[in-house]
């Protein structure tokens, strides 16, 4: 719970520097996954083209991110010096729809889960906040969490 409340006023000291207007997504990601990176090591890889997004989007992201670094750092990429995490994103210009990926190597062979989490439940629920879907992936190799959601809901 305290990680989830850090995130959240990791999120609030984001849209202050931005006046609570806007923020953008690569902004946004490097904000939430920085107290991971040991240090500036370099574990994630983040790319992806520049979006603008609206402080309700900004918050449910970095609470999704938040999730997504703690159970690597518990299970996954992030258990292992070695491991890393890939985040991209695209935009689908005909169906202004943006896919972004989180996925994780190197790390601890991969298990699926034998129930779902809180942490999983409300991954999901933000998704779906934002109208989009949410898939999860249990690969041996690591991780993956893929959000599919229209450009227009970034906005809020």
């Amino acid at each position: 719970m305290e990680g989830r409340l850090l995130a959240l006023g990791r999120a609030h000291d984001l849209l202050m520097q931005v006046s609570w207007a806007s923020a953008g997504l690569e902004m946004t990601i490097r904000n939430a996954t920085e107290p991971y990176d040991n240090k500036g090591v370099g574990r994630f890889a983040v790319s992806g083209p520049e979006v603008d997004m609206g402080s309700g989007a900004v918050i449910a992201l970095a609470m999704t991110l938040n999730e997504l670094c703690t159970n690597a750092t518990k299970f996954g990429a992030l258990s292992d010096p070695s491991g890393i995490v890939k985040v991209d994103w695209t935009i689908d210009q005909a169906s202004q729809q943006l896919t972004l990926s989180w996925i994780e190597s190197g790390g601890a062979l991969v298990n699926p889960p034998v129930r779902r989490s809180f942490g999983t439940r409300m991954m999901e629920s933000l998704g779906r906040q934002l109208n989009g879907t949410v898939r999860l992936a249990y690969p041996p190799s690591g991780f993956i969490y893929t959000l599919e959601v229209p450009i227009a809901s970034l906005n809020k």
